[in-house]
């Protein structure tokens, strides 16, 4: 198991009101014990291969692989050809992915948005042919896509269409490709969308490539029954807040009893620090006693 770390803390910053640049990022995380650094596609300014050469030079030079580009494909646009954009641009990252991660890494993919008037029989259907017609681009350039049971992407109007446990398992059974398709697990999104994330994990953890460590925690005054209630559709529920792994719902002994049992040698990235890089360090502290406790035997090499 590797650690990489994600800077959800600043991702406004980054991709949105471009206060900060990744290369930035990439100088703080000089200071973060982490083995990689996650990318986000906002971050870049720019889609050349000199720039992005840039980028992968620099996460190098600070110590650090990058195992996996997070994209936020929308494959449920009504609009045909959006759709086709989006399997377009998809195809690009997962060239990127290669760019600066290297044969391997995991390129996330999304659903797309659970817009109002498209059915879920019609929404699995446009997922499934768009992942289908990208799939050729992740085994041109060894790279796989890590289908993200995620909440909604910052930048989106609407919630993820397959955000629900059930229509996240419908469309990975979907998608039987197993060497450059599987997914990218995230126990606090099973949360945020009501519901069990160990029963997730414990549905696709043969198909895990990938996996995202945050934690959620009950404001005051809530329940998980508020939660449940909320069904995950309109916002994040503020019911829930971030702060730091291992001090909140998920259950992480489970969840990396699990993961080793099923032999799992991927990358866990920590999401995390939005209160603050202390909270960050926190974090990556527990998921290096985490690995020392389920996964002793693992060698980094970077």
């Amino acid at each position: 198991m590797k650690i990489a770390a994600f800077p959800k803390c600043y991702l406004e910053d980054i991709a949105g009101a471009r206060t900060m640049s990744v290369f930035d990022w990439i100088e703080m995380a000089k200071s973060l014990d982490a083995d990689g650094l996650e990318m986000y596609e906002g971050f870049f300014t720019s889609l050349d291969d000199g720039y992005l050469l840039s980028v992968r030079d620099a996460i190098a030079e600070a110590g650090f692989a990058m195992p996996m580009l997070c994209c936020s494909p929308n494959f449920t646009h009504p609009d045909p050809d959006e759709r086709k954009r989006a399997v377009e641009r998809e195809a690009t990252m997962i060239r990127i992915t290669q760019l600066l991660g290297g044969n391997g890494a995991v390129c996330r993919v999304l659903s797309g948005q659970r817009y109002p008037d498209v059915s879920r029989e019609q929404g699995l259907e446009w997922v499934v042919e768009c992942i289908e017609r990208v799939l050729p681009a992740a085994r041109e350039h060894k790279i796989v896509l890590g289908l993200e049971n995620h909440f909604k992407d910052g930048f989106w109007l609407y919630p993820e269409f397959a955000q629900k446990m059930d229509v996240f398992l419908d469309l990975l059974d979907a998608i039987p490709e197993r060497d450059f398709f599987g997914v990218q697990y995230d126990p606090s999104n099973a949360i945020v969308a009501g519901d069990d994330p160990i029963a997730l994990l414990r549905a696709v953890a043969d198909r895990v490539v990938s996996m995202h460590a945050s934690d959620r925690f009950l404001s005051p005054g809530y329940s998980l029954e508020d939660l449940r209630d909320s069904d995950g559709a309109v916002g994040y529920s503020e019911a829930l807040q971030h702060g730091v792994t291992g001090q909140g719902l998920n259950d992480y002994d489970t969840i990396f009893t699990i993961l080793r049992d099923v032999g799992y040698d991927g990358w866990v990235s920590i999401e995390d620090g939005m209160n603050g890089m202390d909270e960050m360090r926190q974090s990556l502290a527990f998921l290096h006693r985490m690995r020392d406790k389920y996964f002793p035997s693992t060698t980094v090499t970077v």
